[in-house]
Formats: structure tokens, C-alpha cells, sequence
């Protein structure tokens, strides 16, 4: 009886033998420590859906482009701009197959570098999403490892650090070391677990990622220990970035990009999962849902006429069950941008207005004055031009 071992799979990092066949009994085992599919617990890593737009100015904190990532600003003399970008060909990590990245682009800070000021970027992960990821989070011994590509066109060191919401809040700060300007670099970081960690089984954040390009004072400390778990307040994000690492948000339209940024339980950094468009804007509508229409369309669904003969209310059902009851619509243009048409096209009167939701569907007034369709009879609404509803649910 022989048997044949092979010591490692490839994209899948085992540490022990991974199969073992047998041949005289025919038999195979696998012993494989990460899934092979849906591994990634960051959403939409490779950057490729970006509903809202690809370029944007960051006038507030929130979402603005690259699906799912959240900006926050603050104290800045000009706000830096978010975007999503090709990665040019020729490169790594091109040639892993990433085509698209996030890139933010600093500001003009003529007042220099502020106690209050910040800029960063990242993703928080819903509670359950790491609850039930198979990580055992109280457990030192067990270790979840994050892994992206960055380039910076300014050479210096920068700190990220990933967050817990649920019990009493901890931090672990980490750096990615010297960076060499306009080079892509890879950057693993295996974090391990602790028993002061609590992650609760519901749909509230669970975990930020945040990758911080700049942070004053007001939010650091140099007595934040690197590569550990702590308590977390607000002024320990991470150590002060200083004079050795402000460099970044120093220079008038300094760029940071980012790409195949992954996070998966354990202890090794493997391949990135790359999953089709289709499936990573599936994943996105949970959280964000754009009802885009062109030129002379109408939006899904039919509009039924209410009895005070002015107006439609159109039932729009979401592709997939969002996170929460979306609390506000988004819309593009002006009234008459949006039309309502049974015998006739009219234009209405006023923006669309946000009637019933649940997590899977909403209600959305169109009004037009005597648009001649009588109470409870169906018609389509629809919009001149490139307009939308937008739906959020983000955490």
C-alpha cells in the first residue's frame, strides 16, 4: 500500500498535509483549515461596484463611491476627493487579476497638520457576519489575517487599526511600514483573538477596519502598543503619525490607493478570492440599492393612483433583503426630471417622496396635479435624463 502526500493547495495555505490519497484503497482526505469559497468577510475587496458614482468629493463622512467603504474627514482646509480607478496593466497586483481600486486623493492643507484633523477610510463588518465566521475571537490561539495592496505616492509608514463594537470596545493598531512611493506593496497582518473581545449575533457593526492616512493628536497616542488588543478610547487609535509620517497629508494631492483587501479566519494569508461582479453587487444591495433609469425609462415595478387624484404610489421591491428598513430615498434632479404616464407622459410636479419601506420593498410617491388616472388604476413612473432612488442601509 502506497500513499501519496501532497503538502500544500494552492490558494488555500494549510499548514499540515492537505491530501492524502491512498492507492491501494482508493481513498482520499483532504485536510483543508480555510474555506475554499466565501472566505473573504470584507465585501466588495477587488473595488469593482461603485453605485453611487466613481469620482466624489468627500464633503462629509459616509459613502460616496467604491461600494461599501465609508470616508471620514475632519478639520481639513480642502476636502480630499474619493475615487475608483483602473490598475494599470503591467503591474502587481494587475496580474493577479485586480482591475479596479479605490483611490483617495489629498487636499490642500495650508494650516498644516491639525490636532482635530483626520482622514481615513475602511468597512465595518456586521456583527454576526464575524459571530458566525467560524473564528474563535476569545481565543488567542485563534487568528483571523487581513491582506491588501497599497500604493502611496508619498514614501512613509502609516497606521491601520480594526475596532470591536459590542461589550467594551477594543483596538488593535497596526503599521505598514515604510512605503515606497508610487510602488504597490502587499500587506498581510494576522491578528489573533482575545478574551476580552464580544461580537453579538445581530446586524449592527461588529468590526471597523480603518485605514488611516492621517490622524492628529486628538486621536493618538505613542503609548498605543502596536500588534495588540486593547481598551479602546478615542484619542488610542493608534501612535502619533508625527513629522516622520505626515508627509502624505502634507502634500498638496498626495494619492493613496488600495485593492484585494481581504479578511479570513486564520493564520495565513491566501489567495485572494476573486468573485464575479454579479455576485459582489448582490452582496453590496444588502446594504445599498441604486434604482438606476436612462433617458425615457420607467422604474421596476407599476405605480397604483391614489384617490386624491394627484398622485402615483409606485412599490419598488429591492433585488435582495437589505440589512434594515432603508430610512430616506435619494434621487437625482428635479420634479419635473420624474414622470408619471397612463394615456399620457406627464411630468410631476415635485422630487419623489418616501412613503412605506421594509427590508425588502418601498413605496415611492410621484405627484403630478389632475394626472387624470383614476383611484387605485396602475401606471408606470418613470424619469427623463440619468435618474435614480436610491435606498441605504449602511452600517
Amino acid at each position: 500500500m502506497s500513499k501519496i502526500k501532497v503538502n500544500s493547495l494552492e490558494g488555500v495555505g494549510a499548514s499540515t498535509p492537505a491530501i492524502s490519497i491512498d492507492n491501494a484503497s482508493g481513498t482520499c482526505t483532504a485536510n483543508i483549515t480555510n474555506n475554499l469559497s466565501n472566505r473573504n468577510l470584507i465585501i466588495n475587496g477587488a473595488m469593482q461596484v461603485a453605485q453611487r458614482g466613481t469620482s466624489a468629493t468627500v464633503a462629509s463622512n459616509g459613502y460616496w463611491t467604491v461600494d461599501r467603504f465609508k470616508h471620514v474627514t475632519q478639520g481639513n482646509d480642502e476636502q480630499p476627493t474619493s475615487a475608483q480607478v483602473d490598475v494599470a496593466s503591467g503591474t502587481t497586483p494587475y496580474t493577479l487579476g485586480f482591475r479596479k481600486a479605490i483611490k483617495i486623493t489629498n487636499g490642500n492643507q495650508t494650516s498644516g497638520a491639525g490636532s482635530s484633523d483626520r482622514v481615513r477610510f475602511g468597512q465595518d463588518i456586521e456583527a454576526q457576519d464575524i459571530a458566525n465566521s467560524g473564528w474563535n475571537y476569545a481565543d488567542p490561539n485563534s487568528k483571523i489575517t487581513l491582506s491588501c495592496w497599497v500604493k502611496s505616492s508619498v514614501a512613509q509608514n502609516f497606521y491601520f487599526n480594526v475596532k470591536t463594537h459590542d461589550g467594551t470596545q477594543q483596538n488593535f493598531p497596526f503599521e505598514t511600514g515604510s512605503l515606497t512611493a508610487d510602488n504597490w506593496t502587499k500587506i498581510t497582518k494576522t491578528i489573533s483573538g482575545n478574551s476580552n473581545l464580544q461580537f453579538d449575533n445581530n446586524t449592527s457593526t461588529g468590526l471597523e477596519v480603518r485605514f488611516n492616512l492621517f490622524l492628529g493628536t486628538d486621536f493618538t497616542d505613542n503609548g498605543v502598543s502596536l500588534d495588540t488588543w486593547a481598551a479602546y478610547a478615542g484619542g488610542t487609535h493608534c501612535p502619533d503619525f508625527g513629522s516622520a509620517n505626515d508627509d502624505w497629508y502634507l502634500t498638496n494631492d498626495a494619492t493613496f490607493e488600495m485593492t484585494g483587501l481581504q479578511i479570513e479566519v486564520g493564520s495565513v494569508a491566501t489567495d485572494f478570492e476573486h468573485r464575479s461582479f454579479a455576485q459582489e453587487l448582490a452582496l453590496c444591495y444588502r446594504y445599498y440599492y441604486r434604482e438606476s433609469i436612462e433617458n425615457t425609462e420607467y422604474f421596476n415595478g407599476l405605480g397604483k393612483a391614489d384617490s386624491d387624484g394627484n398622485s402615483e404610489d409606485l412599490n419598488l421591491k429591492f433585488p435582495v433583503t437589505m440589512r434594515t428598513t432603508p430610512t430616506a430615498v435619494e434621487q437625482a434632479g428635479s420634479g419635473t426630471n420624474y414622470l408619471i404616464r397612463g394615456s399620457s407622459t406627464l411630468q410631476c410636479t415635485g422630487v419623489p417622496t418616501y412613503g412605506d419601506a421594509t427590508q425588502h420593498s418601498a413605496t415611492i410617491r410621484f405627484t403630478r396635479s389632475s394626472h387624470g388616472i383614476s383611484t387605485n388604476n396602475v401606471a408606470n413612473c418613470g424619469a427623463w435624463g440619468a435618474s435614480f432612488l436610491g435606498f441605504s442601509a449602511e452600517l
